[in-house]
Protein backbone atom coordinates (compact mmCIF):
# COMPACT_ATOMS: atom_id res chain seq x y z
CA UNK A 1 0.00 0.00 0.00
CA UNK A 2 1.64 2.89 -0.52
CA UNK A 3 1.41 6.24 1.10
CA UNK A 4 1.26 9.99 0.71
CA UNK A 5 -1.22 12.18 -1.25
CA UNK A 6 -2.80 11.93 -4.99
CA UNK A 7 -3.37 15.71 -5.97
CA UNK A 8 -5.97 16.52 -8.05
CA UNK A 9 -7.97 19.95 -9.32
CA UNK A 10 -10.70 21.32 -9.91
CA UNK A 11 -10.06 21.86 -13.65
CA UNK A 12 -6.84 21.81 -15.72
CA UNK A 13 -4.45 24.22 -14.91
CA UNK A 14 -5.12 25.36 -11.65
CA UNK A 15 -2.12 25.07 -9.96
CA UNK A 16 -1.59 21.14 -9.03
CA UNK A 17 1.93 21.18 -10.04
CA UNK A 18 2.78 24.72 -8.46
CA UNK A 19 1.38 22.63 -5.20
CA UNK A 20 3.47 19.65 -6.03
CA UNK A 21 6.23 21.54 -5.83
CA UNK A 22 5.37 23.14 -2.39
CA UNK A 23 4.61 19.62 -0.84
CA UNK A 24 7.90 18.78 -1.20
CA UNK A 25 9.47 21.49 0.37
CA UNK A 26 6.92 21.59 3.27
CA UNK A 27 7.12 17.50 3.82
CA UNK A 28 10.77 16.24 2.67
CA UNK A 29 11.90 16.22 6.51
CA UNK A 30 9.10 14.20 7.46
CA UNK A 31 10.37 10.92 5.52
CA UNK A 32 11.37 10.02 2.07
CA UNK A 33 9.58 12.21 -0.40
CA UNK A 34 8.99 11.20 -3.47
CA UNK A 35 7.23 12.94 -6.97
CA UNK A 36 5.25 11.43 -9.46
CA UNK A 37 3.05 12.31 -12.44
CA UNK A 38 1.33 9.06 -13.50
CA UNK A 39 0.21 10.30 -16.82
CA UNK A 40 1.35 13.37 -18.40
CA UNK A 41 -0.52 15.42 -22.02
CA UNK A 42 0.95 17.98 -23.35
CA UNK A 43 4.74 16.84 -23.17
CA UNK A 44 6.05 18.57 -26.07
CA UNK A 45 4.43 22.39 -24.34
CA UNK A 46 5.32 21.10 -20.64
CA UNK A 47 6.77 19.05 -18.57
CA UNK A 48 5.51 19.47 -15.17
CA UNK A 49 8.05 16.64 -14.03
CA UNK A 50 10.68 19.29 -14.85
CA UNK A 51 8.61 22.14 -13.25
CA UNK A 52 8.37 20.11 -9.98
CA UNK A 53 11.95 19.17 -10.17
CA UNK A 54 12.67 22.60 -10.24
CA UNK A 55 10.51 24.19 -8.33
CA UNK A 56 10.68 22.14 -5.38
CA UNK A 57 14.96 21.87 -5.94
CA UNK A 58 14.32 17.53 -6.14
CA UNK A 59 17.05 15.28 -6.22
CA UNK A 60 16.75 12.54 -8.09
CA UNK A 61 16.05 10.76 -5.82
CA UNK A 62 12.54 12.38 -5.11
CA UNK A 63 11.56 12.16 -8.76
CA UNK A 64 9.78 9.22 -10.51
CA UNK A 65 9.95 10.29 -13.96
CA UNK A 66 8.16 7.08 -15.61
CA UNK A 67 4.95 6.86 -16.89
CA UNK A 68 2.37 7.71 -19.80
CA UNK A 69 3.98 10.47 -21.51
CA UNK A 70 1.80 11.98 -24.72
CA UNK A 71 2.40 14.42 -27.05
CA UNK A 72 -1.03 16.22 -27.15
CA UNK A 73 -2.43 18.68 -24.51
CA UNK A 74 -5.52 16.81 -24.72
CA UNK A 75 -7.69 14.40 -22.14
CA UNK A 76 -5.51 11.38 -21.84
CA UNK A 77 -8.03 9.12 -23.80
CA UNK A 78 -7.86 11.34 -26.66
CA UNK A 79 -4.51 12.03 -26.70
CA UNK A 80 -3.80 8.45 -26.66
CA UNK A 81 -6.27 7.27 -29.27
CA UNK A 82 -4.18 10.04 -31.55
CA UNK A 83 -0.97 8.23 -30.68
CA UNK A 84 -2.77 4.78 -31.36
CA UNK A 85 -2.29 3.76 -27.45
CA UNK A 86 -4.93 3.01 -24.77
CA UNK A 87 -4.06 3.42 -21.19
CA UNK A 88 -3.65 0.89 -19.12
CA UNK A 89 -4.60 1.60 -15.54
CA UNK A 90 -3.10 -1.83 -13.79
CA UNK A 91 0.30 -1.09 -16.01
CA UNK A 92 0.86 2.39 -14.79
CA UNK A 93 -0.34 1.41 -11.44
CA UNK A 94 2.68 -1.22 -11.49
CA UNK A 95 5.40 1.03 -12.34
CA UNK A 96 6.20 1.89 -8.27
CA UNK A 97 5.38 -1.55 -7.23
CA UNK A 98 9.07 -2.09 -7.06
CA UNK A 99 9.95 0.70 -4.86
CA UNK A 100 10.35 0.68 -0.95
CA UNK A 101 7.24 0.83 1.21
CA UNK A 102 9.26 3.52 3.27
CA UNK A 103 8.84 5.82 0.55
CA UNK A 104 5.97 8.40 0.54
CA UNK A 105 4.18 9.43 -2.30
CA UNK A 106 3.18 13.10 -4.05
CA UNK A 107 1.20 11.91 -7.08
CA UNK A 108 -0.10 14.30 -9.34
CA UNK A 109 -3.21 13.39 -11.61
CA UNK A 110 -3.83 15.02 -14.96
CA UNK A 111 -6.96 17.48 -15.37
CA UNK A 112 -9.68 16.73 -13.03
CA UNK A 113 -10.99 14.19 -10.80
CA UNK A 114 -13.17 12.67 -13.71
CA UNK A 115 -11.23 13.26 -16.72
CA UNK A 116 -11.65 10.18 -18.94
CA UNK A 117 -7.85 7.83 -19.07
CA UNK A 118 -9.61 5.67 -21.26
CA UNK A 119 -13.27 4.60 -22.75
CA UNK A 120 -14.01 3.08 -19.13
CA UNK A 121 -11.64 4.81 -16.43
CA UNK A 122 -11.63 7.83 -15.36
CA UNK A 123 -9.02 9.16 -12.96
CA UNK A 124 -10.51 8.75 -9.80
CA UNK A 125 -10.52 4.94 -10.78
CA UNK A 126 -6.74 5.62 -10.76
CA UNK A 127 -6.98 7.00 -7.19
CA UNK A 128 -9.13 4.10 -6.05
CA UNK A 129 -6.24 1.99 -7.45
CA UNK A 130 -3.09 3.79 -5.71
CA UNK A 131 -5.29 4.17 -2.50
CA UNK A 132 -3.93 7.44 -1.82
CA UNK A 133 -6.30 10.19 0.09
CA UNK A 134 -6.73 13.16 -2.47
CA UNK A 135 -5.50 16.76 -1.75
CA UNK A 136 -7.62 19.30 -4.36
CA UNK A 137 -6.66 22.13 -5.87
CA UNK A 138 -8.88 25.06 -6.92
CA UNK A 139 -8.55 28.26 -8.65
CA UNK A 140 -10.01 31.22 -6.73
CA UNK A 141 -12.13 32.60 -8.87
CA UNK A 142 -16.48 32.55 -9.77
CA UNK A 143 -17.60 28.91 -9.44
CA UNK A 144 -14.33 28.01 -7.38
CA UNK A 145 -16.83 27.27 -4.36
CA UNK A 146 -19.12 25.06 -6.94
CA UNK A 147 -16.26 23.31 -8.89
CA UNK A 148 -14.54 22.52 -5.48
CA UNK A 149 -18.19 21.23 -3.87
CA UNK A 150 -18.40 18.67 -7.14
CA UNK A 151 -15.05 17.66 -6.97
CA UNK A 152 -15.93 16.81 -3.11
CA UNK A 153 -19.00 14.95 -4.04
CA UNK A 154 -17.21 13.05 -6.84
CA UNK A 155 -14.38 11.64 -4.45
CA UNK A 156 -16.42 10.91 -1.56
CA UNK A 157 -19.25 8.81 -3.45
CA UNK A 158 -15.81 7.07 -4.81
CA UNK A 159 -15.36 6.11 -1.51
CA UNK A 160 -11.79 8.34 -1.68
CA UNK A 161 -10.96 9.86 1.19
CA UNK A 162 -9.89 13.82 0.91
CA UNK A 163 -7.01 15.18 3.01
CA UNK A 164 -7.87 18.78 2.37
CA UNK A 165 -8.17 21.52 -0.21
CA UNK A 166 -5.65 24.14 -1.25
CA UNK A 167 -6.89 27.23 -2.51
CA UNK A 168 -4.88 29.20 -5.72
CA UNK A 169 -5.49 32.53 -6.51
CA UNK A 170 -6.49 35.58 -5.01
CA UNK A 171 -8.51 35.37 -1.92
CA UNK A 172 -12.52 36.10 -2.52
CA UNK A 173 -14.71 36.45 0.58
CA UNK A 174 -16.48 33.82 1.81
CA UNK A 175 -15.11 30.87 -0.34
CA UNK A 176 -12.71 29.34 2.35
CA UNK A 177 -15.62 29.21 4.87
CA UNK A 178 -18.13 28.11 2.35
CA UNK A 179 -15.90 25.26 1.22
CA UNK A 180 -15.16 24.12 4.62
CA UNK A 181 -18.76 24.24 5.74
CA UNK A 182 -20.30 22.84 2.94
CA UNK A 183 -17.73 20.23 2.16
CA UNK A 184 -16.48 19.67 5.31
CA UNK A 185 -13.28 19.66 4.64
CA UNK A 186 -10.40 21.47 5.52
CA UNK A 187 -8.68 24.38 3.43
CA UNK A 188 -5.06 23.30 4.12
CA UNK A 189 -3.46 26.44 2.14
CA UNK A 190 -3.94 29.68 0.17
CA UNK A 191 -1.76 30.25 -2.38
CA UNK A 192 -1.16 33.31 -3.97
CA UNK A 193 -0.52 33.92 -7.61
CA UNK A 194 3.39 34.83 -7.15
CA UNK A 195 5.17 38.10 -8.39
CA UNK A 196 7.85 35.89 -9.27
CA UNK A 197 7.75 32.31 -8.96
CA UNK A 198 11.01 30.41 -7.64
CA UNK A 199 12.12 27.54 -5.97
CA UNK A 200 12.85 29.84 -2.61
CA UNK A 201 9.62 32.04 -2.62
CA UNK A 202 7.77 28.41 -2.84
CA UNK A 203 9.82 26.99 0.07
CA UNK A 204 9.42 30.41 2.39
CA UNK A 205 4.95 30.33 1.42
CA UNK A 206 4.79 26.35 1.91
CA UNK A 207 6.56 26.69 5.04
CA UNK A 208 4.74 29.42 6.76
CA UNK A 209 1.24 28.74 4.71
CA UNK A 210 0.81 25.49 4.00
CA UNK A 211 -0.95 22.64 6.33
CA UNK A 212 0.59 25.22 9.11
CA UNK A 213 -0.92 23.36 11.43
CA UNK A 214 0.12 20.17 10.14
CA UNK A 215 -3.62 18.70 9.88
CA UNK A 216 -2.73 16.24 7.00
CA UNK A 217 1.00 15.91 7.59
CA UNK A 218 0.34 12.22 8.79
CA UNK A 219 -0.77 10.91 5.62
CA UNK A 220 3.12 11.19 4.52
CA UNK A 221 4.57 9.97 7.76
CA UNK A 222 4.48 6.30 9.00
CA UNK A 223 1.43 6.80 10.59
CA UNK A 224 -1.76 8.75 8.98
CA UNK A 225 -3.89 11.06 10.30
CA UNK A 226 -7.19 11.17 10.81
CA UNK A 227 -8.63 12.86 7.99
CA UNK A 228 -12.31 14.91 6.96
Amino acid sequence: MMRGLFVTGTDTGVGKTIVCAALMHRYRQLCSLRYWKPVQTGVQEEDDTATVRNLGECADAEILDQGVRLKHPLSPHLAAQMEGETIELARVCGIPSGYSRELCWVVEGAGGALVPINDRALMVNLMKMLGLPVLIVARTELGTINHTLLTIQALRSRELQIAGVVLVGEPLPGTREAIEQHGEVIVVGEMPRFVELTSDALETWAGANLDSDSRIAGFVKSERAHAC
